[in-house]
């Protein structure tokens, strides 16, 4: 029988180091690519990496007020996007949230499998199932740009308790 890969941390994982190599993750892709990582837009990104649950533009809002002046919504909308376009953060569009990813994809098509009972969204790589659906969409003519597989149902970690 083959092991399972997880696509969920462990509940005890070293969350800080999970998030400081988010972090520093985000820093070499915005230097690779020339791009700045201003303050407000690694503060976003810190507030995402706290957690391995999406949370919605107002959520990251509150995580900032936290540490700092209460931030303008366009500012932290802009900084979202910003993260999107460099492949920094997911919006997990059945929850109108934000996901921070910590790995390159190399284009491929992801899924993400959202727990029902802790929150927490894990990735799997979707891309022979983004290519059928592009493919069945292409034969009535239509031609698709974007496609995003969320698959919901409960976690390993909270099967198991």
């Amino acid at each position: 029988m083959t092991a399972l890969k997880p696509a969920f941390p462990a509940p005890g994982h070293d969350h800080d180091r999970c998030a400081a190599e988010g972090l520093e993750y985000a820093e070499r892709i915005c230097a690779d690519r020339s791009q700045n990582l201003t303050p407000i837009r690694r503060h976003v990104l810190r507030a995402l990496l706290s957690s391995h649950r999406p949370l919605g533009a107002y959520e990251v809002i509150e995580e900032l007020a936290r540490v700092m002046p209460r931030p303008a919504p366009i500012t932290v909308y802009r900084a979202l996007d910003f993260l999107m376009q460099n492949g920094l953060v997911h919006r997990i569009e059945s929850r109108n949230a934000f996901l921070a990813c910590g790995r390159a994809h190399d284009d491929a098509a992801v899924a993400f499998l959202i727990c029902e009972c802790c929150g927490s969204v894990g990735e799997i790589s979707a891309s022979a199932v983004a290519q059928g659906l592009s493919e069945a969409a292409r034969q009535t003519g239509f031609t698709p740009k974007l496609s995003v597989v969320e698959i919901t149902g409960i976690c390993g970690h909270c099967q198991s308790t």
